[in-house]
């Protein structure tokens, strides 16, 4: 099999003798940034049909058509697990999509709290970076990515068998434990800069599906608290066991 150093994720299906139409923007990237052209293989994926290797057959400056060869690896799913966190400035917001990408999150939901202070969250945006950075670390799945919405309205309809582990900044110090956790359906909620405000700590506390963790002695960046709340899930219940 060719080794293939680029990759690329499409929306249409995937599979053997598929043709597979490159966007505008895929065009230029793969013909006019990597100076690529008809012949060149590289990898697709979906997030449906697996990772399949495809030739280029046709190359223009703004389109350019690819044919599946053969499958290299089989679709895999994500472990169940969702993000809540306030977005943050841009660059840091973008760090927090691109590193649930890597580490394996189902679903991305921003949530905005008393202390929230980002620029606006654009969804199609972030889309589009998860895409970027599922073809950079190798990953076949793509997390889901919601509309930016006040946390305690997106508790509202919170579904209890879906357990939250809630980061929270004042447990800092304490031992952290994950003893007597049951694998299965979590979510993570991190906060803005700023932590979370009194109020909305003692309601969060009040949630019986709730349960507040430390992330170590010190308190961490919003973008690094993300990451290390990810890594701990991932290592006592997810995938990394």
């Amino acid at each position: 099999m060719a080794l293939a150093k680029i990759r690329i994720c499409v929306d249409q299906p995937l599979g053997a003798g598929q043709s597979v139409l490159l966007t505008e923007a895929q065009a230029h990237y793969l013909f006019g940034v990597m100076r690529e052209g008809v012949g060149t293989q590289v990898l697709l994926f979906n997030g449906q049909d697996g990772e399949w290797l495809a030739e280029v057959s046709e190359a223009a400056k703004k389109r350019g058509t690819l044919l599946c060869l053969e499958a290299t690896r089989a679709q895999t799913g994500l472990p169940d697990l969702w993000l809540l966190f306030a977005p943050v400035k841009k660059a840091r917001t973008d760090f927090i999509v691109e590193k649930a990408v890597e580490l394996g999150v189902a679903r991305l939901q921003p949530v905005l709290t008393g202390f929230t202070n980002s620029e606006r969250f654009r969804r199609d945006k972030a889309e589009a970076h998860v895409r970027e950075a599922a073809e950079q670390c190798g990953a076949l799945s793509l997390p889901a990515v919601e509309d930016a919405a006040p946390l305690f309205r997106v508790l509202a309809g919170w579904d209890p068998a879906r357990r939250i582990l809630w980061a929270d900044e004042s447990e800092a110090g304490a031992a952290t434990t994950f003893a007597g956790l049951a694998p299965g359906p979590w979510a993570i909620l991190t906060g803005p800069e700023g932590g979370f405000s009194e109020t909305e700590r003692t309601r969060l506390r009040a949630l019986p599906y709730i349960r507040p963790v430390a992330l170590g002695p010190r308190i961490l960046r919003a973008e690094t608290a993300a990451l290390a709340a990810i890594t701990l899930w991932q290592a006592h219940l997810g995938d990394w066991r």
